[in-house]
């Protein structure tokens, strides 16, 4: 399948048109208009790799779902986690920490 019709197909299930995941993305929506209708050959390299990143998958995840390959389910690591903590917890409700606060304590027991 072309690649272009597979992020297209990535960005409805995950429930975006593709004017809210270009704002999801940061990225101009005529830039991720142009990828989808012309191609991820003629895109920049960062753009495909933001919009991966922005997808949940690795550029190699679409290499190999463009061949046909089936690709694993994405696993985040702890230093995903941790970062997305670290960017994110000053905007968390004190509600929201004490239920990570809780979340964290259940995994020892």
């Amino acid at each position: 399948m072309d690649k272009a019709r597979i992020l297209e197909q990535l960005i409805k299930e995950q429930g975006y048109n593709l004017k809210s995941f270009a704002a999801k993305c940061g990225m101009p929506y005529t830039t991720l208009y142009g990828i989808i209708k012309n191609g991820v050959g003629r895109a920049s390299v960062n753009n495909v790799n933001l919009i991966c990143r922005n997808l949940g998958i690795e550029m190699k995840d679409l290499e190999a779902m463009a061949k046909g390959t089936p690709v694993k389910e994405y696993e985040p690591t702890y230093e995903d986690v941790e970062h997305l903590i670290a960017r994110n917890g000053k905007e968390f409700s004190t509600e929201q920490k004490m239920r990570l606060i809780k979340l964290l304590s259940e995994i020892d027991s």
